[in-house]
């Protein structure tokens, strides 16, 4: 879901860009000094339109691992770099801006066009590019957040197309998260809520939040009190500011997207419940949760984890002392998991 500090974060950093006044500096991504790696940042006509990728790995004929980020907005090429580079290692790793996030939010996008058909689609055709572009019969799927609703979609509609899902802070059923999440936030305030806190949290009120501005509001008090991202907004503005491959006019477009956030999909994705939708699986899945994640709660993930049939495998990771960003709260952790998950799952495909 969107995060209103990662919204704070890029604001903060576009000042700072202005200042540094860096709108004429071009944007690449670094080489990897290997003889069979990959790097490109380029712009792919997905959908209709030019939506852009960034594909990174030290051996090209590693297996792809396409990451799909959060919000609908989020967009993680800016911060990849800071956390996450040594999956480039054992994958190719690919970071997308989906349509009106990053750099694919261009100029005159239609807000019409964000439908959960539409991303599925999308993530379908870029899987296919990927697939082609590699010579491989199938991929790794990651999402994160919104991305693991778009994510279980995607491998529950085109399960022949992927090694597994690996899914990072599940969105599982929105409103029952949101009463989970306000008991905690409820016990954090009464705890260690100052007098504003307590009076902007009696003025929140109880769930449900059918207004998209107020369950913002919502999210944004539960960061406060470390129940989403892992990272401070400071040290995410600086981190951002060091990415070579966006520029100032780059920024402004992951700020649009941002503020956008799940504006435009929200009465569409506020009532999906997997409970009812995706009974089963037939990909092997992981399900990857921070302890700490109160924006989509570890005990409902557990709860789903339990529930969900996947006859091909499914495995359940709490990572401990993280909220609802665990590859930035222990990326090293995070990282293994994710290579561990591969090494077994090939492992297991070449011993049958």
């Amino acid at each position: 879901m969107q995060s209103p500090v990662m919204k704070a974060v890029y604001s903060f950093l576009l000042i700072i860009a202005v200042l540094h006044m860096v709108s004429g500096c071009s944007a690449r991504t670094p080489d990897i000094n290997a003889p069979n790696a990959v790097t490109d940042l380029k712009a792919i006509e997905i959908g209709g339109m030019d939506q852009w990728v960034m594909i990174r790995g030290e051996d090209r004929s590693n297996p792809v691992l396409l990451w799909l980020h959060g919000g609908p907005g989020a967009a993680q090429i800016p911060v990849h770099w800071a956390f996450n580079r040594d999956l480039e290692r054992e994958f190719v790793v690919v970071h997308w801006d989906q349509r009106g996030a990053g750099k694919s939010n261009h100029s005159g996008f239609s807000e019409e066009t964000m439908t959960l058909d539409r991303f599925i689609e999308d993530v379908h055709e870029m899987t296919q590019y990927l697939k082609e572009r590699f010579n491989q019969e199938k991929i790794f799927l990651l999402g994160h957040s919104w991305g693991t609703q778009l994510g279980i979609l995607t491998v529950q509609r085109y399960p022949d197309h992927y090694h597994a899902f690996i899914s990072v802070a599940q969105v599982v059923q929105p409103q029952r998260a949101e009463k989970i999440s306000y008991e905690w936030l409820k016990h954090q305030v009464d705890e260690h809520g100052s007098r504003r806190q307590k009076r902007e949290f009696e003025e929140l009120g109880p769930p449900p939040y059918k207004e998209h501005d107020r369950y913002v509001s919502f999210a944004k008090m539960k960061d406060s009190f470390g129940g989403s991202m892992d990272i401070g907004m400071g040290q995410l503005a600086w981190i951002s500011f060091g990415a070579s491959e966006y520029t100032i006019r780059d920024y402004a477009k992951w700020l649009r997207g941002a503020n956008r956030g799940s504006g435009p999909m929200w009465e569409e994705t506020r009532d999906l419940d997997l409970f009812r939708l995706i009974p089963s699986l037939e990909v092997p899945v992981w399900f990857i949760v921070g302890s700490n994640d109160y924006n989509t709660p570890a005990v409902l993930v557990e709860e789903y984890y339990e529930f969900v049939q996947a006859p091909r495998g499914k495995e359940l990771i709490i990572m401990e002392n993280t909220a609802h960003t665990p590859f930035m709260g222990d990326p090293v952790g995070f990282n293994r998991e994710v290579n561990r998950i591969k090494q077994s799952l090939l492992s297991e495909q070449e011993g049958q």
